[in-house]
Parts: structure tokens; C-alpha cells; sequence
């Protein structure tokens, strides 16, 4: 019995555990390059249940196999969908996507001034007063050497004429007056084991990642956005609310049952 309220203790928790990992996911919704997230579970080893001294077919003590019993479920990985988002048409000169499997490069810098390469879906691009290639967030946009390099210095800054007339094709070149001025930093990791997400849009790499050429292709004046469907995570969430619920509803049977027998039965 009181592994009864074990067992629907740990499925609350892995409930709730999906539950923050589908409202986060809502949350994002309209993130430009949002990558969703899933939850899993995995049930604790099984434990053996066992006859001891059992007297009932034998004067000798036995020790016999009853089967296993488990002990509920722990919550799991929290994993990343990598799927590609709808395409989103806004005109722009600057806002690029990405179709197909890569990331942009850019050099991303903290309160202190330090900077960090990263890696970003959300090809939502401007062009500052100096003619330097940034996100919407004030992080400069690396080029392509300085991206296979994983280099965030300024050296792989991109600058531009913001006064010229600007195309990008599909290999992420950029031209001004016919010429080739820069290209954009798109690169892709050999095994996505190695990156880990750093805010809601963004990536790091971990020890072990390795950076490699993307065949992704570039779409000037396009957004990628989100890869959440918002019905699909909002059935979601009423499936887990349920399953909570359920729990909690075995935890109050279980511990209306150890009342009475507290209290009834122990009067015999």
C-alpha cells in the first residue's frame, strides 16, 4: 500500500516535469527559430518480491521468485526537436533562413563585455549605423571562415555598405554593386549530442563538438519561426493534467484506506 503512494508520487513529478517542458514550449511559440523540446521518463529497476519462510508446502524455509514489482517512474532526458520551422515571408533586405540543417555563427557578448560564440536559428538581421551585420539583439553576425573557425572575434565581423543596395543568395553570399562583399557564417555540428541550448534561441557548444560544412540553403527576406504546434502541446497538456490527476486521486484512495485502516481494523 505505501508503495502504492510511492509509485503515483513519482508519476505526479514526472507529470509536472512535463508539464514546465510544454508550457516553456508554448511560451516560444513565436520565438523566431524556436527548437521544441520533449520530456521523457524512465521506470526505476525492477525490484524482486520474495517468499520468506514460507512454511505453507514445506517444514523447510523457503525463498521462492514471486515476479518483480517497480517503483514508478523517474523523470528522464529532456530532449530537443531539431525539425525544420514553417517559413515566414517579411521582405526584408536583411532577414535570412535557413533550409535545411545548419546554424548561423555569431559572436555573442555577455553584461561584462566578454564574447562567446554561439549559434542561432532566428536570422532576423539589421545593419547598424557602421554598416556591421547584427541580430535583433545587438550581437554581430560572423562570417563564413571566422564560423568554421568558431572564432568570435571581430575579425569575423561582417561589413557592409548600409547604404547600398544589398542581395543574398542561397549559399549565404552577400553582393553590393555585383560584387561579392561577405558571406554569412552557416555552419552545422557532426553529432547535435555536442550543443546544448543557451536561452530560448540560441546554442553553445559543449566539449566535443565538432563544427562542419551545412548544405542548408539561404532565403533572403524570410523568417523561420517556431516548430511548436500550438494544438498538438495544448492536447498535450490536457493529456497531462489528466494523468496528474489520476495520480492524485490514487494518492487520496490509498491514504483513505490506511485511515481506515488505522482506525477500524485496529480495534479488533
Amino acid at each position: 500500500m505505501i508503495k502504492g503512494l510511492y509509485t503515483a508520487y513519482t508519476g505526479m513529478i514526472n507529470q509536472m516535469n512535463r508539464m514546465d517542458v510544454l508550457t516553456n514550449n508554448l511560451a516560444n511559440a513565436d520565438t523566431n527559430g524556436y527548437k521544441k523540446e520533449g520530456a521523457t521518463t524512465q521506470s526505476f529497476d525492477d525490484v524482486y518480491a520474495y517468499k520468506i519462510k514460507d512454511t505453507s508446502e514445506s517444514s523447510t524455509y523457503y525463498q521462492d521468485n514471486l515476479g518483480s514489482i517497480t517503483l514508478g517512474v523517474k523523470v528522464g532526458e529532456t530532449y530537443t526537436d531539431y525539425s525544420q520551422g514553417s517559413l515566414v515571408e517579411t521582405g526584408n533586405t536583411y532577414d535570412v533562413a535557413i533550409t535545411g540543417e545548419g546554424f548561423f555563427a555569431i559572436s555573442y557578448s555577455d553584461d561584462d563585455g566578454n564574447t562567446y560564440f554561439k549559434l542561432t536559428r532566428d536570422g532576423a538581421f539589421s545593419v547598424d549605423q557602421d554598416g556591421y551585420l547584427r541580430t535583433k539583439d545587438g550581437d554581430y553576425v560572423l562570417n563564413q571562415d571566422a564560423a568554421l573557425d568558431g572564432d568570435a572575434s571581430s575579425d569575423g565581423y561582417i561589413l557592409i555598405d548600409p547604404n547600398q543596395e544589398t542581395t543574398i543568395d542561397n549559399a549565404g553570399n552577400i553582393y553590393q554593386n555585383g560584387e561579392l562583399v561577405a558571406t554569412i557564417g552557416v555552419v552545422d555540428i557532426e553529432d547535435y549530442d555536442y550543443i546544448e541550448k543557451f536561452g530560448e534561441n540560441m546554442y553553445q557548444l559543449v566539449d566535443g563538438a565538432e563544427i562542419t560544412d551545412s548544405d542548408a540553403g539561404v532565403e533572403q527576406g524570410y523568417i523561420e519561426t517556431s516548430n511548436v504546434q500550438v494544438v498538438s502541446e495544448m492536447v498535450d497538456m490536457i493529456t497531462v493534467a489528466r494523468a496528474y490527476e489520476s495520480n492524485q486521486k490514487l494518492i487520496q484512495t490509498i491514504d483513505s484506506m490506511i485511515g481506515t485502516t488505522v482506525t477500524q481494523v485496529g480495534r479488533l
